[in-house]
């Protein structure tokens, strides 16, 4: 028998207009990987000086970079402004210490240099028909020397680095390293073919090799300013054009909404009570070594009278800081999925709560097995990327779990259609539950491009593909599926219309994906891509903080909309988890535009890459955003696991002030503020300089360092300790046999009921059930 689908509830030109941007945007980022494989920094198959000795090969090159990541050096330091903070930039270090050497060979200062340092490290002596670079007396004499000088610093005792000592205990190992740092400095300071600039577009700033600001760079700064502003300008004549856009909510209509506790719940939603509480428990281990992560900076040698380095490394602690992150942030997204999706479909098949259980156990697998993994690669206690550590900064995990990870998240869209197919099969392929579903699938899809990231690939390449990840999944597809669950939350409320939300969700997406696809190319302006990446990226990134620009508008409308809904005996149950998502708003804006769009413009990234305002941006902008969002999710579920006699809306206003409020006094205390003096003393003095430890952990730095513990303190005690007290508290709930359900006529809505006003959009489906 045939299905008749429901009509399309908004007007076709939204999904031919986000068709094309999709189209374009990607169109463009194909473009661009082709290049990124035809115009990267060759590596030589030899290095040679000029008595003819080899000093390193294409083969050192590459088991220096698997090296660099296996031992979690990317963590600590970085190439190519890419990394961890603590530690200096491997390429400006080897590029100053280097050309020091060279200058004092050829009796110029060794603080500026001079023509003949300028020419002998700035001509490209590289013959792509053999695969040979020839290198210059002056850089063959460096080599050895900075070959010692890496084993020096890698031999030191952890109370001074940070990191485990004899890092390096192998010459093979030193010399390979070596080879690897050496080969992205020659690729800072060689001439591109056919340019006057570098290959990395004459980054890092350094004197000795006149490395300055290029053209583009600054054409293309301004440029992305114009495109800001004329951007914002026409969102705004759009809004004033049309009325409609935007949140609007049943303003005419007064809801009760049914007690939590009187809203049957299926099996897979009860589920859900272990997903959070495995989230929060996640969410407060990732706290606790991000709170040691951040002692290092400000007491590298003592953590409260504990050698904590020798313990736990500055680079193991901050890989399961990020990586931690992104694990209790999806787990959140799982069980929110799960949960919702019987509320949209109206039905739940048999056993979908043992398939949940199923994925959580799974889920339990990749991380235990990637935490234990992590710790064994940086160690050294196993060589195996498959199932020890990549090392990649936000892909870290072993191959094996990275995987796994993707299977899991794969099988969980397999769960949500079990749930959705009839639903789906009944509704036009552009409406909402199509969406959800959409969203839903974009998450594995776009993890998975991790997979071409490999620690044995080119690095420039690989970094173009993890980026994929790094943007594109987090500010993009992620912010797709932020946009479309609190839409649907909204819907299934009945605080707004169904088509009211189609139309946001089409707007925003299209919105978001005008600048975020091709913005991707914002994060490897430095990192070896020639200079069209740089020219898009920039002026595409300027683009993405105008539709944060538009959240910032209509979030006072959002909040309204369910604070409105106060009216009547039965009031709005989910205050607080709607102040976590109008929170998403705000540090939406302040996170991922304001600081985001500041480290973003070509002139400004040239000096602050690697710094603290690269970190100030990513923790304003992924737990301002992803996080806030993870939590305001599990107090929708759990609002209806926990008991009224258990539920506490005090636990959960202390969880929320204490996260915003211990998340602003790190940004505003300590990362903005150390951020801007790195900035400053990189523009002044040397990028070089500003990424010295000796800076980093020296005054006034050290003095912000201390002012961020009572913000710490705040959000771990304040915020994560009651929230996994709510979460608890459903798991006990969760356990105990399921009420039964009061009997009551057959409503449009499982949430609420409308109580007076005008007949309005047709309400969201009806209570879920399992067949």
């Amino acid at each position: 028998m045939e299905t008749h689908r429901t009509q399309l509830l908004v007007s076709r030109g939204w999904i031919q207009a986000l068709i094309l941007v999709f189209v374009v945007g990607f169109g463009i980022l194909g473009i661009l990987a082709v290049r990124s494989y035809t115009a990267s920094p060759p590596i030589p198959e030899r290095a040679l000086a000029p008595d003819g000795r080899v000093l390193f090969t294409r083969a050192d090159v590459l088991e220096g970079q698997q090296l660099f990541l296996r031992r979690g050096l990317m963590e600590y330091g970085s190439v190519f402004g890419h990394g961890g903070y603590l530690g200096p930039d491997f390429t400006a270090d080897y590029l100053r210490r280097s050309a020091r050497i060279v200058a004092r060979r050829n009796g110029e200062p060794e603080d500026e240099g001079g023509p003949r340092t300028w020419e002998e490290l700035r001509v490209n002596r590289y013959d792509p028909t053999t695969g040979t670079l020839r290198l210059t007396a002056g850089q063959a004499a460096a080599f050895p020397e900075l070959e010692r000088a890496y084993g020096e610093l890698f031999a030191q005792p952890s109370s001074r680095t940070g990191l485990a000592r004899d890092l390096l205990p192998t010459p093979v190992e030193r010399r390979q390293l070596t080879a690897f740092f050496g080969w992205t400095a020659w690729a800072a300071s060689a001439r591109r073919p056919g340019a006057d600039y570098s290959y990395t577009n004459d980054w890092p700033p350094e004197p000795l090799v006149r490395n300055r600001p290029t053209g583009p760079m600054i054409v293309w700064s301004v440029l992305s300013l114009v495109a800001l502003l004329g951007g914002t300008g026409l969102l705004f004549a759009a809004f004033g054009r049309w009325r409609f856009l935007g949140w609007k909510g049943r303003e005419a209509q007064t809801l009760a909404f049914r007690p939590p506790g009187e809203v049957s719940l299926t099996p897979s939603q009860r589920v859900t009570a272990w997903f959070f509480l495995v989230m929060t428990l996640l969410f407060l281990a990732q706290t606790l070594v991000g709170g040691a992560t951040q002692h290092y900076r400000a007491e590298l040698s003592n953590f409260f009278g504990i050698d904590l380095a020798a313990l736990l490394p500055f680079n193991l602690v901050r890989t399961w800081h990020v990586q931690l992150a992104i694990l209790w942030v999806s787990t959140s997204f799982l069980a929110a999925g799960i949960f919702l999706a019987p509320m949209i479909a109206g039905r739940e098949p048999r056993n979908q709560h043992l398939l949940a259980l199923a994925l959580l156990a799974a889920l339990a697998v990749v991380v235990v097995g990637s935490t234990v993994g992590e710790l064994a690669g940086i160690h050294g206690w196993t060589r195996s990327a498959w199932l020890g550590n990549q090392g990649f900064e936000y892909l870290d995990l072993g191959r094996l779990w990275q995987v796994l990870l993707v299977l899991g998240l794969f099988a969980w869209v397999a769960l949500l259609y079990r749930t959705l197919r009839p639903r789906l099969a009944r509704e036009h392929l552009g409406n909402m539950p199509w969406l959800f579903f959409y969203a839903a699938l974009a998450i594995p899809a776009f993890y998975a491009v991790g997979l071409l990231a490999s620690p044995r690939g080119h690095f420039t390449v690989t970094d173009f593909w993890r980026f994929w990840v790094v943007h594109l999944w987090v500010e993009d597809f992620l912010e797709l599926f932020t946009t479309v669950m609190v839409a649907y939350l909204f819907v299934l409320l009945g605080v707004v219309a169904e088509r009211v939300a189609l139309r946001l969700v089409y707007l925003e997406a299209i919105l978001y994906s005008i600048g975020g696809v091709v913005g991707t190319m914002h994060h490897v302006y430095f990192s070896g891509e020639p200079a069209e990446h740089m020219a898009l990226g920039a002026f595409f990134s300027a683009a993405e903080v105008i539709p944060l620009t538009f959240l910032t508008v209509e979030a006072w409308s959002f909040l309204t909309l369910g604070q409105a809904q106060h009216l009547g005996a039965r009031r709005f149950p989910h205050r607080w988890a709607v102040m976590f998502l109008g929170a998403v708003g705000f540090w939406n804006f302040v996170g991922a535009g304001v600081f985001g769009f500041l480290i973003n413009l070509p002139i400004v990234s040239y000096y602050q890459i690697g710094t603290a305002l690269t970190a100030n941006h990513g923790h304003a902008a992924m737990m301002g955003v992803y996080g806030m969002l993870a939590v305001g999710l599990a107090l929708f579920a759990i609002r209806y696991l926990v008991p009224a006699d258990r539920w506490s809306d005090r636990l959960a206003a202390v969880s929320f002030w204490s996260l915003n409020v211990g998340l602003a006094w790190m940004v505003f205390a300590t990362l903005f503020p150390i951020g801007v003096l790195q900035l400053y003393r990189s523009v002044t003095v040397g990028y070089f300089e500003a990424r010295q430890l000796e800076f980093l952990a020296g005054r006034p730095l050290s003095w912000f360092e201390w002012a961020r513990l009572p913000g710490d303190a705040l959000f771990i005690v304040g915020g994560v300790l009651p929230l996994l007290v709510l979460c608890w508290r459903a798991v006990r709930a969760a356990a105990q046999p399921a009420p039964a359900p009061a009997p009551r006529a057959e409503a449009a809505s499982p949430l609420f009921t409308e109580v007076t006003g005008p007949g309005g959009e047709p309400a969201a489906a009806p209570a879920a059930r399992e067949e």
